[in-house]
C-alpha cells in the first residue's frame, strides 16, 4: 500500500511538471508571437497606434490611395479593386461632381459604398486649406458671380499684393484664393471642414495645401504669421471632429505650429526639388520622427511621363503611361522602403484622377514584404547609395543615379 501510495505522489507529481513545462512552453510562444507583432521604429523604439487609425501590416507594402472621378461615383468593381488593396483612403476633391452636383455628397457615396464591404476601412474627407475650390456645397458662392451678389465674402480672400485684387487660380477650374490671416474666416473654415466630415460619414479629412509660404505671394515677413494661423486652424478642426477622427496634413511635416494637431502627413513628391537626392534623405529622418510621435506619413510617387515638365528618371519616355509606371516603380518604391516606419504608407499613381494609374494592378505591391530587420543603410558616409533588409526583400537605391534593385524573396 506505501508503494502504491508513493507512485501515485510521483505520477501526480509528473504530471504537474509536465503540465508547468507546457504552460511555459505555451507563455514563451505567447511571448515570441507578441514580439513578432509589435511595431518598431528604426531607432529601436515601440510604435503605439491609436485606436482610430487604419490596422497597418507589414504582410505586403502599406498602400494608400487618394483618387477622383469628376464624372462619376465608382463602379462596384472599383470598389473591390482598390478595398483589395488598401483600407486607408482619400476621396480627392471633385469626385462625383458632375453626377451629384457636390464633393461632400461624392465622398459621402463612396464612404458609404467602402464601409460595407470593408467596415475597418478609413475614407478621408479632403478640403484645402489655401485654394478655394468650387466642388464642395461650401465654396459654391466663391465665382465672380457669387462675390457680386455679397461682397463680404471677399473679406475671406487673398488679395494679390502686386495687383491689389483677389488671386486666381484658372485650371484646372476657375478658385480664388482663401486669406488663412482673417480669423473669420479661420472661423467659418474650420465649420466648414468639419461639417464635410460630419455629412459624408468620413473617418478623417486631408487638409491640402499646408506648405506654408510656397506659392503664396505673401510678404516674407508674413509667412511665420501664416505658419502659427494654419496651425490654429488644425488645433480648432481637431477639436472640432472630435477624438477620432483623422487628420492628414498635406506637406506639413516640417511646420512646427501644425504638426502637434495632425494625426498624418503627406509628402506629395510635386517637383523635382522634393525629388532631389537631399530632400529625400531628410524625408527618411521625417517619417522616423513622425512615427518616434506616433504619427502616419504618406509616401506619394507619381510616376513621370505624362506631362511636358514632368522629370524623368532616365529613360526615355515612348510607352503609355501604364508601361511607364510599371518600369519607374521599382525606384520609387525602393525610395519609400528605405524609410518607411510603421505606419507609413506608399501611394502610386501618376495623377489625381481615377484613371491616372489607380486602376492599374502592380503585382509588387502585393508581393510579400515583412517587417524590415533594422534601419537603413548609406554604403559610404558622402554617397548616395542606401540599402535595407526586410524579411522577404532587399532593397538598394542610388538617389543620385535614380536607379533602383529590389530582390524579393
Amino acid at each position: 500500500m506505501s508503494f502504491v501510495k508513493n507512485s501515485n505522489s510521483k505520477m501526480k507529481l509528473n504530471r504537474f511538471c509536465l503540465t508547468l513545462n507546457l504552460l511555459f512552453i505555451m507563455l514563451a510562444f505567447s511571448s515570441f508571437g507578441q514580439k513578432e507583432t509589435e511595431l518598431i521604429v528604426s531607432d529601436g523604439t515601440v510604435y503605439n497606434p491609436k485606436a482610430y487609425y487604419p490596422k497597418f501590416t507589414w504582410a505586403t507594402t502599406p498602400m494608400y490611395y487618394h483618387f477622383g472621378d469628376i464624372d462619376r461615383v465608382l463602379k462596384p468593381e472599383e470598389v473591390n479593386f482598390i478595398a483589395d488593396r488598401t483600407d486607408f483612403i482619400c476621396i480627392e476633391k471633385s469626385h462625383a461632381y458632375k453626377q451629384l452636383g457636390d464633393q461632400v455628397l461624392g465622398t459621402k457615396h463612396e464612404v458609404e459604398a467602402f464601409h460595407k464591404i470593408k467596415p475597418e476601412s478609413k475614407v478621408m474627407f479632403y478640403y484645402n486649406s489655401y485654394l478655394a475650390w468650387p466642388y464642395p456645397r461650401f465654396n459654391k458662392n466663391f465665382t465672380p458671380e457669387g462675390i457680386a451678389k455679397n461682397p463680404e465674402l471677399a473679406k475671406f480672400l487673398f488679395v494679390n499684393p502686386k495687383t491689389g485684387k483677389l488671386r486666381e487660380k484658372t485650371r484646372p477650374a476657375f478658385s480664388y484664393y482663401f486669406d488663412a490671416l482673417n480669423p473669420d474666416f479661420r472661423k467659418w473654415w474650420v465649420e466648414s471642414a468639419a461639417k464635410g466630415v460630419e455629412i459624408s460619414g468620413a473617418d478623417g479629412i486631408f487638409i491640402d495645401r499646408m506648405n506654408v509660404g510656397i506659392d503664396m505671394d505673401y510678404p516674407n515677413d508674413k509667412v511665420a504669421e501664416i505658419a502659427k494661423a494654419k496651425g490654429e486652424m488644425m488645433a480648432a478642426l481637431k477639436k472640432k471632429m472630435g477624438p477620432d477622427k483623422i487628420l492628414i496634413g498635406n506637406n506639413a511635416a516640417r511646420t512646427e505650429e501644425v504638426f502637434p494637431h495632425c494625426d498624418a502627413f503627406f509628402f506629395e513628391h510635386y517637383n523635382n526639388t522634393v525629388t532631389n537626392k537631399e530632400n529625400l534623405l531628410e524625408e527618411w529622418g521625417d517619417m522616423e520622427r513622425i512615427a518616434k510621435a506616433g504619427k502616419i506619413s504618406i509616401y506619394r510617387f507619381g510616376a513621370k511621363g505624362k506631362g511636358r515638365t514632368d522629370i524623368t528618371i532616365g529613360e526615355t519616355i515612348t510607352d503609355g503611361m501604364v508601361e511607364q509606371s510599371k518600369k519607374q516603380l521599382e525606384y520609387f518604391l525602393a525610395c519609400y522602403l528605405i524609410g518607411a516606419q510603421p505606419y507609413s504608407y506608399f501611394q502610386y499613381n501618376w495623377g489625381w484622377n481615377l484613371s491616372d494609374g489607380n486602376l492599374v494592378d502592380y503585382p509588387e505591391l502585393q508581393k510579400p514584404l515583412g517587417a524590415p530587420k533594422g534601419a537603413f543603410k548609406r554604403v559610404s558616409p558622402d554617397g548616395w547609395e542606401f540599402t535595407r533588409e526586410f524579411q522577404h526583400a532587399s532593397v538598394w537605391v542610388n538617389t543620385e543615379t535614380k536607379k533602383a534593385k529590389i530582390t524579393w524573396r
